[in-house]
């Protein structure tokens, strides 16, 4: 479920990819544990964070 929203988010990406995808996360997540997944999550949010400030400031508007 997880890769087909990914494979039709991503350009290019098919779904039997996107499956794939979210087979090997699924299986990364399940080694990090509880922690390792907190702290993905925040690094996936900041790094959301900062793109679109960068992309605002790029732009000249106000983030």
């Amino acid at each position: 479920m997880v890769g087909k929203k990914i494979a039709e988010r991503t350009p290019g990406m098919s779904e039997g990819g996107g499956a794939l995808l979210g087979v090997a996360a699924a299986t990364v997540l399940r080694r990090m544990g509880a922690v390792g997944f907190v702290a993905a999550a925040t690094g996936g949010w900041l790094a959301t964070r900062y793109m679109a400030k960068r992309q605002a400031r790029q732009q000249g508007t106000v983030y």
